[in-house]
């Protein structure tokens, strides 16, 4: 079996148990307000590469931390990620009318529906960091990981990339102008999957938190320069959502600024520059590195 396909097992096996935690936590679609509950469980529990969920997992292992305490973590980053892709999702965004192959929760439930769902997971995914049992015992570090969340999830993080990116539309941008939209939409929510495992392991020291930081920010800009890359090759089949629906809406891309050759070579540049930032920390980091790996050749 090549790396490859292992480390798809892994994903597969890692993708199960954060489902399995998510399942746990979102309300069941019986509980009031029901309607509410089913969008909810409708957008949650819809399949998914759940990568963000890895990296903090294998972080963890990287780290030397029990697994069963970063479930919660692991399910409060895959919320706010949700909850992104409900609302980016919204005729007033992106305007999309498939998700992961299915009609996008707006479709299914309407647009208020929709907008709530959004709202009520996000709320979820900091009340699990909260009060998760299996958690942090150390309230301080609870409370880090929550502004790491945060940080992530608002106006300096993924919705300030968002608000950038709707002011793109149209708009010619230098390449660093896209790489900072980017860093921000995309990139801040990967780097806080790696940095909330990092940050729930005690005594962790300032040079290795580093590191895993400049690992995180890294493979995040990589994750979306070959997003970009697949809406031009992908088909929409496989993506699960329209292909070329970004050049279809004139939204500034790693291709259309750089080309597809310059563009892979620059997710393979910053993938490299990823797993380097990985070396001190030995075969420990080993499936760290695979899932780098796997963000630069996956399909969809």
């Amino acid at each position: 079996m090549n790396r490859l396909k292992v480390t798809e097992a892994q994903l597969s096996s890692l993708s199960q148990r954060v489902e399995t935690v998510l399942d746990r936590w979102v309300p069941k679609e019986n509980i009031h307000p029901a309607p509410l509950h089913e969008a909810m469980r409708y957008s949650v529990l819809n399949g998914g590469k759940r990568i963000r969920p890895a990296l903090i997992y294998a972080t963890g292992i990287a780290l030397d931390i029990p697994l069963d305490s970063l479930d919660g973590a692991a399910a409060a980053v895959e919320l706010i990620h949700a909850y992104s892709l409900i609302h980016d999702d919204l005729p007033a965004m992106d305007d999309d009318d498939l998700r992961r192959g299915k009609p996008t929760c707006h479709k299914a439930y309407g647009e208020a529906s929709a907008i709530l769902a959004g709202d009520a997971i996000q709320a979820l995914a900091f009340y699990i960091v909260s009060v998760d049992p299996n958690g942090p015992d150390s309230a301080g570090t609870r409370l880090k990981m929550i502004e790491v969340l945060a940080r992530a999830a608002g106006s300096r993080g993924m919705a300030g990339g968002q608000a950038i990116d709707l002011a793109s539309v149209g708009q010619t941008l230098n390449l660093s102008e896209l790489e900072d939209m980017h860093i921000h939409k995309t990139g801040a929510l990967i780097r806080a999957s790696v940095m909330l495992a990092a940050y729930a392991r005690p005594g962790i020291n300032d040079a290795t938190l580093e590191r895993l930081d400049h690992f995180s920010k890294c493979i995040g800009l990589a994750f979306q320069i070959h997003d970009d890359v697949l809406d031009v090759e992908g088909d929409t089949e496989t993506l699960g959502k329209p292909q070329g629906s970004d050049s279809d809406r004139n939204k500034p891309t790693y291709p259309a600024i750089l080309g597809l050759s310059d563009s892979r070579k620059r997710a393979q540049d910053l993938y490299g520059e990823a797993i380097a930032s990985l070396s001190d920390l030995g075969d420990s980091a080993s499936l760290l590195k695979d899932i780098a790996a796997y963000i630069v050749t996956r399909r969809r």
